[in-house]
């Protein structure tokens, strides 16, 4: 259906245009005089947030209208705001008294008076003060915050942050404590109503999507883990390390665990990798082995996966069965069943000590692309999900017994964060095992009851598209979550109204820094595809091209630069020189040198933030950083006619994702060509080689490339000239 076209007000709008938005004749009456009934209740020389807002709260859109009507509206009550002088235009409003109830806002209402004196008010109007506080006094705010969580120490922390040794320029953090991070997540805990028989995990399979939900509780959570951890200890040694390439299901949950638990440590490797991605992360990890699948199940189909990991390695493999009790493929020599590893555990007492470990204890190894081939191995310690679990806590707001829903897989950061974030908040954590792209994911997503779910961009303009959520019923969401790559405004819209519209927090942050740097809160306005402020304890600055921070209040550009002292941020890299990394190059601040984390961020009038690239040549695609010369190497080799190729990524002009260009020279530059050939070649080369996720989106043939004096590739330029010439296209 044509999508109607927003008035140039929301006084307006007509009967017909509502009619072409998708009500009937007989409903659109009645929705304009509701309509403007709402918006009368916020007039008076009051500006258009106040009315989207009156609107909103109103209820006079609901979820079961069409997409069209939602932008009518709030495209036309917007129609007049100008952004560069006001800012990115808020669609949700914190309201007074909940906030006193968020998580943040039970905090500040205890100790705000306390803590920050006659300043404090309220938790609306003092967030930034609180704010400010916590990035200023980290042995305050951590203990409050600890105390939120399911944390239990072996041996209490001597100290929050010792800042003495001046060649940790992160500080040393918990000195002195001992813990197991695993068995945190699986004790009961009475400050969090977590009891035995609290469901730990909900989930369903694939294509059936029409029986109830699976529920295991904690107790049968916990037997799990303890039979997988002593089958782990009668074959390997503790430290050993050990990899898990499989969708994120129970099983690879209880995997990840008994890993963790067992004083082993996790080798987080995504189930999309090709082959010789999967043996790259298995030799710079050393993995011992690996727990995987026979196959993918996703959207009805079966993807290979153990062909892929045996091609990959010759580590041992323990392979689960996808579907049934048995597996579909034959196993090479060395190899186990799921269930003859599960044996190893039989006539062993049910009863298991944990490894308890110092708190920088290494107890995951993850994989983030450098600006080189090889993957930076990042190691999570025993810090790393107390800090996820806690952002998560702050800015999402997830409470006991809420159920917390965020397709993503073990491999990629969001994964340990998602499993950390529940468990150590007394949350269900709800898992899909199948494709969450179609409508049997939405389907779960109400039938579980999810109160707070979290997405990709990608996914979301999947579900729109499909229009998947039609007759489901989501109005048990309280909060959305948003992460990976940029929003695109409108698809943040549509998946709003369909939670009446509930506030989407945004998400960006890294794998060496356990969470996000910055994101959204419930004590501020949001506005779509934006960032309200820093995450908690979190502090930056933003860097002008000769390195001088902007002042704080003050609409700029520029290089993001983190204060050091960072909570669950890495002190090391198993294969790079940290400093090197985050911190050479790097001015100093306050006395301190900033760390480097390489987004390019916009802080506008209005105070907020919106990502807009990498400062290297590090490119996101579908939500998964990768680097300009691991593409070139597999391009390099499509074709024989190629000289050379350029990777850049584009934004498009009407914002969302960073889509994939490759440029390309000819060895003979007068040859004849087919760009759409060599479009195909790329794709099917780099679905192959490195990740069959990434998408080519444009294919352009130059006579040549721009370098510097010392021969260096300007793909900064190319992506530039690329940018204005994609932009001259839509305008024709």
């Amino acid at each position: 259906m044509a999508t109607a076209a927003a008035r140039g007000s929301v006084w307006e709008i007509q009967p017909s245009d509502v009619e072409a938005a998708g009500l009937a004749a007989a409903q659109a009456g009645a929705f304009l005089s509701a309509l403007r009934s709402a918006a009368g209740a916020a007039s008076g020389g009051r500006g258009p947030d106040a009315v989207w807002a009156s609107v909103a709260a109103a209820g006079v859109l609901r979820p079961e209208h069409l997409h069209a009507l939602h932008q009518l509206v709030y495209y036309s009550v917007y129609a007049g705001w100008d952004r560069a002088a006001r800012g990115p235009p808020p669609y949700w409003f914190p309201s007074p008294i909940d906030a006193k109830y968020t998580n943040i806002g039970r905090l500040m209402e205890a100790f705000g008076p306390k803590l920050l004196g006659p300043s404090y008010k309220d938790p609306i109007s003092s967030f930034h003060l609180f704010h400010k506080f916590s990035v200023e006094h980290h042995e305050v705010y951590w203990p409050m915050v600890l105390n939120e969580l399911s944390v239990k120490f072996q041996e209490e922390p001597k100290s929050i942050l010792d800042t003495s040794d001046k060649s940790r320029k992160g500080g040393t953090w918990f000195q002195g404590a001992v813990l197991n991070i695993a068995e945190c997540c699986l004790l009961p805990w009475p400050s969090l109503n977590r009891t035995d028989d609290s469901t730990a995990i909900v989930w369903r399979d694939e294509g059936l999507d029409d029986y109830p939900v699976n529920r295991l509780s904690l107790k049968e959570l916990r037997s799990q883990v303890i039979t997988v951890a002593t089958a782990l200890d009668t074959m390997f040694q503790k430290g050993d390390r050990i990899a898990i390439d499989m969708p994120m299901t129970c099983n690879a949950v209880i995997i990840y665990l008994a890993i963790v638990l067992g004083g082993f440590v996790v080798v987080s490797i995504a189930d999309s990798f090709a082959p010789q991605e999967i043996g790259t992360r298995m030799s710079v990890s050393k993995a011992k082995a690996i727990f995987t699948q026979d196959f993918i199940i996703r959207g009805g189909k079966k993807v290979p996966l153990y062909s892929r990991v045996v091609q990959g390695t010759s580590s041992k493999a323990v392979v689960i069965p996808a579907t049934g009790g048995f597996l579909e493929v034959a196993l090479r020599d060395g190899d186990m069943t799921w269930k003859d590893f599960i044996s190893c555990s039989a006539g062993r007492s049910s009863i298991y000590s944990p490894v308890y470990q110092s708190a920088d204890a290494l107890t995951n190894i993850l994989f983030s692309s450098g600006t080189t081939g090889e993957p930076k191995a990042i190691p999570w310690s025993q810090l790393s999900p107390i800090r996820c679990a806690a952002d998560t806590w702050a800015h999402l707001d997830v409470r006991p017994q809420d159920i917390s829903c965020w397709p993503t897989n073990l491999g990629w950061v969001m994964g340990p964060i998602i499993l950390y974030s529940c468990f150590l908040n007394g949350v269900t954590l709800a898992l899909y095992h199948g494709s969450p792209l179609g409508r049997g994911f939405c389907k779960f997503v109400q039938d579980a009851g999810v109160n707070v779910l979290g997405t990709v961009p990608s996914l979301v303009k999947s579900w729109k598209a499909g229009n998947f959520t039609e007759g489901l019923d989501w109005s048990k969401i309280r909060v959305l979550g948003t992460t990976g790559e940029a929003s695109d405004i409108d698809d943040n819209l549509w998946l709003s109204s369909r939670a009446s519209y509930k506030p989407i927090i945004e998400c960006c942050g890294g794998t060496e820094l356990s969470s996000s740097y910055i994101q959204g809160s419930l004590l501020r306005p949001q506005a779509f595809g934006a960032f309200s402020g820093a995450s908690m304890s979190t502090g930056f600055v933003i860097l002008d091209e000769q390195g001088t921070p902007y002042p704080d209040d003050v609409p700029c550009a520029g290089e993001v630069g983190l204060f050091p002292l960072y909570f669950g941020a890495t002190d090391r890299l198993l294969n790079s020189d940290h400093n090197k990394v985050y911190f050479d190059g790097m001015p100093i601040y306050n006395g301190r040198q900033l760390r480097r984390h390489g987004d390019i961020i916009q802080r506008t009038v209005g105070g907020y933030y919106i990502v807009q690239g990498r400062a290297d040549d590090t490119m996101n695609l579908g939500g998964i950083k990768t680097s300009s010369v691991e593409i070139e190497r597999i391009c390099n080799r499509a074709d024989e006619g190629l000289l050379e190729t350029a990777a850049v990524s584009v934004k498009p002009a009407g914002g969302g994702p960073e889509q994939l260009a490759v440029l390309a020279v000819l060895k003979d530059r007068l040859a004849p060509y087919d760009a759409n050939i060599l479009k195909h070649k790329f794709q099917r080369a780099i679905q192959k080689n490195l990740n069959p996720l990434f998408k080519v989106s444009y294919v352009k043939v130059v006579p040549e490339f721009p370098r510097t004096a010392s021969n260096k590739l300007l793909r900064r330029v190319l992506r530039d000239q690329l940018k204005q010439e994609l932009s001259n296209r839509s305008k024709l």
